[in-house]
């Protein structure tokens, strides 16, 4: 079984950033409860970073997708193609 890692930005409003990093948190410890994700901040940015089974990869992007509906209006948009979030997936080597 194949692992891939994920790696999401997300851009806070400002006067967001504390409210979106709280929603984050509690959306990844209810979506991820192996312990296989974690969360980075920057002075702008949250990072989310998130090792899955292959197998289960679309349905967590699929759930992903709605939780991220319900948050957009804290985010500030990267541009007109990608949006809310800067995406990036890959095979996990080891």
């Amino acid at each position: 079984m194949s692992k891939k890692l994920s790696i999401v930005r997300f851009k806070p409003k400002p006067e967001c950033f504390d409210e979106f990093l709280q929603n984050i948190q509690d959306w990844h410890d209810q979506v991820f409860s192996d312990g296989n994700h974690r969360l980075m901040r920057t002075d702008e940015e949250v990072v989310a970073i998130v090792v899955r089974d292959s197998e289960t990869i679309q349905d967590n992007i699929t759930r992903g997708v709605a939780w991220l509906d319900s948050q957009r209006p804290l985010l500030q948009e990267y541009n007109e193609v990608d949006r809310h979030t800067l995406p990036m997936t890959g095979d996990l080597v080891v």
